[in-house]
């Protein structure tokens, strides 16, 4: 216990001295509009998620401040603090405006205090006139942090510095009437916990839990947007178990718990949810360096979705064969239904929509590989069907593999490397990432002396099909093969 308690009390130390290392390395620009703010007679202050960063010894892209100015005031100093330059006003109704000076980019919010309908989606806005006031109201203590400007006097009356360094998410307020207030805390405490790799304090989580079904009244986008920062965060797998742990993916992601019981195939996990959340870890592991240039560079949105969601199908596929034996038929084509729907209903893009569910449905294909190897028509098949989701399908395919059973996962690995040495070998050959026709539909319509329609399509799919069976056939042939089926369709009266 003495050996935990000293630890924190080192990990708090640090935090102090690197923050205050962190505030005194402010831009210049920053420092003097602290200074022009303390002229006109109105405290201004750097809050929230940047001053966390300091803290943890990371830089924030993000400043924003807080002030007693109203927002004309605020407008007033912006323009001379960045000449006249451009600003934006876009949040003015909630007290908030934004400037930019070489490159330094600034948001001023006028202190607020909010209340909330129980019923409303949204807060009805009040400008507060305190500090103290304005943190009282976000979301975690941890958040709840200002330094003054120009003074660098660090403001702290929930204790965050010490949560901080206990890594720890608990609500400046009682967590029932925090969460009462905007329920989306609840799912941004999950958040938090993928991106800082928190722990949420037990009454907070109690709280979280038993208010769990308010999530219910806020809108998709931002449920959205918060699922999306999840998944895009560190430990995402960590922040998933949160939100089934305490029933929020019930009512935002309900095919995530629904998962939870279902064992598949192999009978060698705990259970799908697992499978699934093993599959997610592995597809991150599997990831480009950011900033690399490589294929999939992470973090990737489509491929972690894809991997997390590939197997959602399984619930409703699930069947009991005779001998015992649990079979979970046509789960991927099931499964690319039941993702778009429930991305849909988030209000995803419909890119993201369309590429995701493509992963799922074709998630399973490599496996006919693996058992049976495949002629090289097969080969071009599967790249042609990925498409541009090609380097995505490879590491899901990969990530797929489970299995406890170290023999059966070299037997797999291997397989799928010398698929992919197959690919490569048939790209060098027939540039297979482009696969086309030999003939173009101008060409077809001259040799058959045909005008644009149906006819010149089917003749297009037939000489596709050619391609994909025996690779290139070149122009000579396939004018032959174009003809003799035309002759032929001629002969049947088509």
């Amino acid at each position: 216990m003495r050996e935990a308690d000293d630890e924190a009390a080192r990990r708090l130390d640090l935090a102090r001295r690197r923050a205050a290392t962190m505030f005194a390395a402010l831009p210049a620009e920053v420092h003097e509009l602290g200074e022009m703010f303390e002229a006109a007679g109105h405290e201004l202050a750097l809050v929230g998620g940047p001053v966390r960063d300091a803290v943890l010894g990371r830089s924030s892209a993000d400043l924003d401040f807080t002030t007693s100015a109203r927002p004309e005031q605020t407008e007033e100093i912006l323009r001379r603090w960045n000449d006249g330059g451009a600003l934006w006003d876009m949040g003015r109704e909630f007290g908030t405006l934004g400037a930019t000076r070489s490159g330094v980019k600034v948001e001023v919010t006028t202190y607020r205090t909010e209340s909330y309908d129980p019923a409303s989606r949204k807060p009805e806005v009040a400008f507060g006139d305190t500090l103290a006031g304005d943190l009282s109201r976000r979301d975690f203590t941890v958040n709840a942090m200002a330094v003054r400007l120009p003074s660098l006097e660090l403001v702290d009356p929930f204790d965050g510095l010490t949560d901080l360094a206990r890594r720890l998410l608990r609500t400046p307020v009682a967590p029932e009437q925090s969460f009462s207030d905007d329920p989306l805390r609840m799912m941004r405490a999950a958040r938090f916990v993928s991106q800082l790799g928190f722990a949420i304090e037990p009454a907070t989580a109690a709280a979280a839990a038993a208010l769990a079904e308010r999530i219910a009244i806020v809108s998709s986008e931002r449920v959205r947007d918060e699922l999306v920062k999840l998944l895009l965060g560190d430990h995402p797998r960590a922040g998933l178990v949160q939100l089934v742990d305490l029933g929020l993916a019930d009512h935002v992601l309900p095919e995530l718990p629904a998962m939870r019981l279902e064992i598949d195939e192999h009978h060698r996990h705990k259970d799908v949810y697992e499978h699934s959340l093993t599959v997610l870890e592995q597809a991150i592991d599997l990831e480009s360096p950011a900033g690399s240039g490589g294929p999939v560079e992470g973090p990737d949105l489509v491929l972690r979705l894809a991997a997390l969601l590939h197997d959602i199908g399984k619930p409703a596929t699930r069947r009991f064969e005779p001998g015992g034996v649990v079979t979970f038929r046509f789960h991927e084509t099931v499964g690319a239904k039941m993702a778009a729907k429930r991305l849909r209903a988030l209000t995803f893009d419909k890119d993201t929509i369309k590429q995701v569910a493509r992963l799922i449905e074709l998630h399973l294909r490599f496996h006919g590989y693996a058992d049976t190897g495949w002629t090289d028509s097969a080969v071009r098949r599967y790249v042609t069907d990925a498409g541009p989701l090609l380097e995505r399908l490879h590491r899901l395919t990969r990530a797929d593999v489970t299995t406890r059973n170290r023999r059966k996962a070299r037997a797999l690995a291997a397989a799928y490397d010398d698929l992919e040495a197959r690919i490569a070998e048939l790209a060098e050959a027939e540039e297979i990432g482009r696969i086309r026709p030999d003939l173009d539909g101008n060409e077809i319509m001259a040799l058959l002396d045909i005008p644009p329609g149906r006819e010149v399509g089917e003749a297009y799919r037939h000489l596709l099909e050619l391609r994909m069976e025996h690779g290139p056939l070149g122009p000579e042939r396939a004018e032959q093969e174009l003809r003799a089926w035309w002759e032929a369709r001629r002969a049947d009266g088509v």
